[in-house]
This record gives structure tokens, sequence and C-alpha cells, in this order.
């Protein structure tokens, strides 16, 4: 890592300040895309491990509440299940909820309607729905359901420019790989 990526990386990385993040992405996107599309082709023996090894030193050094940046730039999926889960808590039918929070897109799902999430506390970066939450939220970035293989490259690709968890794990096992060069 050059001692401009370094410093960059420090000051976004010890407590997120989502303007610098950005900067540091569009600084390294390229860069860390082409090392998953390698890693797409074909990961080195014992990768596995390593991405495991990983995601526990991210996921160590790092606190969603301190971020949302998900929930500030992104739209879930909304299941049908997520929306009668999510309807019956707010205490509105199912026909209500999607009226007043959400749209169908062009992929016929269900997304919110605006952003930041309407769920979102902005003073403290929590979920008002957290308990019930859509199963898209609880699993993001999902890291551990969808490994770096070939068929999510394309979630790591595209969450790199809004998580940074993941943006740390990909530079994590960028570091790590060279280092075993």
């Amino acid at each position: 890592m050059s001692e401009y990526n370094r410093i960059l990386y420090l000051q976004v990385m010890a407590t997120v300040n989502l303007r610098s993040f950005r900067q540091v992405v569009n600084h390294n996107k390229g860069r860390m895309k082409r090392f998953l599309t390698k890693l797409e082709k074909k990961r080195p023996k014992g990768f596995h491990a390593l991405e495991i090894e990983a995601n526990q030193e991210v996921w160590g050094k790092t606190d969603c509440l301190d971020c949302a940046n998900c929930c500030k730039t992104m739209s879930p999926t909304y299941t049908p299940e997520d929306i009668r889960r999510i309807s019956a808590h707010l205490g509105m039918t199912p026909k209500a909820f999607k009226e007043k929070w959400l749209y169908k897109d062009k992929t016929g799902d269900w997304m919110n309607v605006k952003q930041p999430c309407q769920f979102l506390d902005l003073g403290t970066n929590m979920c008002n729905i957290y308990a019930v939450r859509p199963r898209d939220c609880a699993g993001f970035p999902h890291h551990v359901k969808k490994r770096m293989n070939a068929d999510y490259m394309h979630m790591y690709k595209q969450n790199i420019e809004y998580c940074p968890a993941t943006y740390r794990l990909v530079e994590t096992v960028m570091e790590k790989l060279n280092g075993h060069k």
C-alpha cells in the first residue's frame, strides 16, 4: 500500500468519515476490482482459510453504527415475507406498507421509495425496525453467506463502494496474499 493510500485509509477507517471513504474508494476501486476479477478466475490454494481470517479481523475493527452507509445509500430488496412481517410490526396492512414506503423496480423487486432508508435514525445510525428488518439487511454485506467466489464476486465489486467493512475485507485479503508471495 502506498503512503498516500495508507494515510487515507487510516483517516477513513479509524472512525468512518463517509466523505473520506468515498475518496479512498474512488482512488482504489479500479485496482480492487481488477484484483477481484483475478480472484474470480482463480483463487490461490488455502484461500478460503485466508478469507475467513481476514473477515474475522475486519469485523473485530468494524462497528456498523459508526457508518450506516448501506442504509443511507442503498435499498434492500423486500421479500413478500419481509413485507408481511414489517407491516404487521408497524400495525399496517401489507398493501398500505407498500403504498407508503416501497416501489416496484424494473425487475419486479420491492425497494425503498427514498434514501436514506425511512427506518434509519440518522442521529444514532440505528434501525427503527431492527428486530424485523428485511432479510437483505440482516445479511448485509453477506461476507460469510456469500464467500469470495465466482458466483458472488460481483457483490464484492459493488459493495466496496458502499461498505467500509467490505472495502477493508478486500484490502486485507490483498495485503495477505501479497505478503504470502
